[in-house]
């Protein structure tokens, strides 16, 4: 994620973008990227979806809007100064909390 990170925030720097990446702008932008990602399995029966990627072309667009998603992830992460890993690791650790597998397995029911 490091590696990742500096390479996100060396692209917005050598393009002088940081007064554009605001928390709000890329975390719209984030949404924008992650619509485009649902946009791609929109129409596509759970069947169809399971699959996509076995689709050259659909699964390079997958592919391609989850790497939208990701660096803009990554960026909105570096500007708040959040490390992803740390975070997904405490909300892995939170939600096994709230959903034991005793009382959770199988089971799709929110908590």
């Amino acid at each position: 994620m490091k590696d990742l990170t500096e390479r996100v925030r060396a692209f917005a720097d050598e393009r002088d973008w940081q007064q554009f990446h605001t928390p709000k702008n890329l975390a719209m932008a984030l949404a924008g990227e992650v619509g485009e990602l649902l946009a791609e399995f929109q129409w596509l029966t759970p069947e169809q979806a399971s699959v996509v990627m076995a689709d050259a072309e659909a699964g390079a667009r997958v592919r391609a809007e989850i790497g939208d998603v990701m660096i803009y992830l990554t960026r909105l992460a570096d500007v708040l100064d959040i490390d992803l890993e740390d975070a997904a690791r405490d909300k892995l650790t939170e939600v096994a909390t709230r959903y034991p597998v005793s009382e959770a397995k199988g089971s799709a029911a929110k908590r």
